[in-house]
């Protein structure tokens, strides 16, 4: 199983994908970092910045089109959708580009500072109106989860048969890379043994919430964008955030800011640790995949001791 390659797009290719939504005139297009799964570009037009993604994968965007008028419309700084299509066998999404640079070029420092901040983007997004909607897991094209409950969902995503999605075949990473068995199925039960204290709370998960994701002009966050969005315990992106930001002090400043608000959270340690076993069970599977040795190491060892 090779690690996944993100799409080549030629420039020309771009340009005819422009022109025909713009007309002639888009300028500096440039290939942006990040991302794993869609090939992203920069451009210009007519003194606006926009971004415009590329990717091969089924369904690719529609979802993001549809969390983008989510969020961006009860006040969240998310970028707005303005084209969904497709060329040949590629999907793309052009998109209004938010000024900033990745939180994670900033300094320790910037970064440190701008911890408050997000802390209150997180309370924001655990405050997503989501009641017109449905279903927990994947969000789908309509707006709804893909699964009636939060088990279905976390019993879905790590059986073997995931044919036609990114992880098919997924079991032939305990042949071809450093993905254990035994530490999986561990981390697998502990996971099931919390589900009942997630299960209750039913919000929206950008679920890709770090500093590759989040913009920042050194001073203050600008914008979110990406996301592997779901519905579910909104803890999932405190417990990625504290993942990604591990001295920074994320948990402690999320439960003093929530206690200043007068926001109550029930359960709030064991749903926390299940948010850490759930995310934690898909980035070991991922580093394998990618061949990343590190961060599959660093966060095997982190699930294995937490509750030790």
């Amino acid at each position: 199983m090779t690690a996944y390659e993100k799409p080549n797009v030629a420039i020309s290719e771009i340009e005819e994908v422009l022109r025909n939504h713009f007309g002639p005139g888009a300028a500096e297009i440039t290939p942006l970092t990040g991302g794993n799964l869609s090939s992203v570009f920069s451009f210009v037009h007519q003194g606006k910045g926009y971004v415009v993604k590329f990717s091969d994968l089924e369904g690719a965007y529609r979802t993001e089109s549809y969390v983008s008028d989510l969020l961006s419309g009860q006040g969240i700084a998310f970028p707005k959708s303005l084209a969904l299509g497709k060329s040949g066998q590629l999907a793309y999404i052009i998109m209004e580009r938010i000024e900033g640079r990745n939180l994670a070029d900033c300094t320790a420092e910037e970064q440190a500072r701008q911890v408050p901040e997000l802390i209150g983007i997180l309370t924001q997004l655990a405050a997503v109106d989501v009641r017109a909607t449905k279903g927990y897991g994947w969000i789908g094209p309509d707006g709804n989860g893909a699964y009636a409950s939060w088990k279905d969902f976390v019993v879905a995503v790590n059986a073997e048969d995931q044919t036609g999605t990114f992880w098919e075949n997924w079991h032939d990473l305990y042949r071809t890379s450093c993905l254990e068995r035994d530490v999986f199925e561990e981390i697998y039960n502990r996971l099931l043994a919390y589900v009942p204290y997630n299960e209750p709370h039913r919000g929206f998960i950008h679920g890709d919430f770090h500093q590759w994701n989040l913009l920042s002009d050194g001073t203050r966050i600008t914008g979110i964008i990406d996301g592997n969005c779901q519905y579910g315990d909104s803890l999932v992106d405190l417990a990625i955030l504290d993942r990604h930001m591990p001295r920074n002090g994320i948990i402690q400043a999320y439960q003093d800011f929530q206690a200043k608000a007068g926001i109550t959270i029930p359960h709030f340690k064991e749903r926390l640790i299940g948010a850490y076993y759930f995310k934690g069970l898909d980035g070991l599977r991922f580093y394998a995949k990618m061949g990343w040795r590190d961060a599959y190491q660093g966060t095997r060892h982190f699930l294995l001791n937490l509750e030790a």
